[in-house]
């Protein structure tokens, strides 16, 4: 049998059966219209905004679709051997989460910088939490887990498996609302954006793709100026959800035949956007959760007047103190004229 292209798309087919097998471990989460004064005075009455509430997923983040089908994909020998993984923190709690849907077990490491309540929800769920001081060495400790004990890798956003997966995403919320001019995605390795742009462009290839990247984390706008992928020596951004050391060449390629265009976003823009969905959606974010819309309200602003749009909402994997660092943050930002806010 011939190898499936590394680079090879995945098919609609692929994803609408990835989604069916990945079901009974996951949410099909809500989509909801932003509709009310405070929306039509920062776009158009006639700009439609559609939250995708991917915040509200198993996990609190996208992240647990691509770690169940990896997890459904291991061999029983690779079962039993159990699964190692790396992460920031959310990543580690979605592996660790897939790893007990199937009574596995899993080995994480995660970062120095990682917020304490995401270590703690990892345990949680019954994974062995080991600590890195950074990301490249947080590979590096990955790789001897795997080599020395036999752990399966699971990438946190790189491969068919992650891209098929987090695609998903994207296929419920086309199924949801029809005819999208724009949808908005935010990225960072480019897992998620991998998936629901390659999905987007399968299902209406007509629709533009808006990527919204950290400015303090240009990793894929480096690599999409590259052409190819690359890696980044420091980042500096609060969005540590979007902040990896480097692309990889399956995910990066993906992104790069599906975006449209990349734009970046301050920390400063992320705070006032969460800001801003807290008083009008009522949404708890981490910072990454709100870089699409951070996105919409600013660099893309005109790019989408008038249209229908879908906006991914990524993530919610925060603590009470940090969250009202961010809020405190974004209420000092709109009041200092982000988003020209009056």
């Amino acid at each position: 049998m011939a190898l499936k292209n590394k680079y090879q798309a995945p098919t609609l087919d692929e994803i609408v059966k990835t989604a069916k097998k990945i079901s009974p471990y996951i949410y099909n989460t809500p989509v909801v219209l932003w509709d009310s004064p405070e929306s039509h005075n920062r776009f158009s009455k006639k700009t439609k905004l559609f939250m995708k509430m991917e915040l509200f997923q198993k996990t609190g983040t996208f992240k647990a679709r691509a770690a169940i089908n990896n997890v459904l994909a291991l061999s029983e020998s690779q079962k039993r051997k159990g699964v190692t993984a790396i992460s920031a923190g959310n990543h580690a709690i979605a592996t660790a989460y897939a790893a007990s849907c199937f009574g596995i077990s899993a080995k994480v490491v995660m970062l120095s910088s990682a917020n304490p309540d995401r270590i703690k929800k990892a345990k949680e769920f019954g994974a062995e939490i080991l600590i890195a001081e950074d990301g490249p060495a947080g590979f590096e400790m990955t790789e001897y887990i795997s080599t020395t004990e036999g752990r399966t890798f699971i990438h946190p956003f790189e491969g068919y498996n992650v891209t098929v997966a987090t695609a998903t995403c994207g296929l419920e919320l086309h199924e949801f609302v029809k005819n999208l001019d724009v949808v908005i995605v935010p990225v960072g390795g480019g897992g998620l954006c991998s998936g629901v742009s390659s999905l987007t462009k399968l299902m209406n290839p007509s629709c533009k793709v808006y990527a919204v990247e950290p400015e303090g984390a240009q990793i894929m706008t480096k690599s999409l100026a590259a052409g190819k992928a690359q890696s980044i020596n420091k980042v500096n951004t609060i969005a540590d959800s979007l902040a990896p050391p480097m692309t990889t060449p399956y995910c990066f390629e993906m992104c790069q035949k599906s975006i449209d265009e990349i734009v970046l976003v301050t920390d400063d823009e992320m705070a006032a956007a969460a800001t801003i969905l807290f008083s009008e959606l009522k949404l708890a974010l981490e910072p990454a959760g709100a870089a699409s819309t951070a996105g919409a309200l600013g660099p893309l602003k005109d790019k989408i007047k008038d249209k229908r749009v879908g906006v991914i909402i990524c993530g919610t994997n925060t603590d009470p103190n940090s969250y009202k660092e961010l809020i405190d943050r974004g209420i000092k930002s709109l009041k200092n004229g982000v988003f020209n806010y009056n």
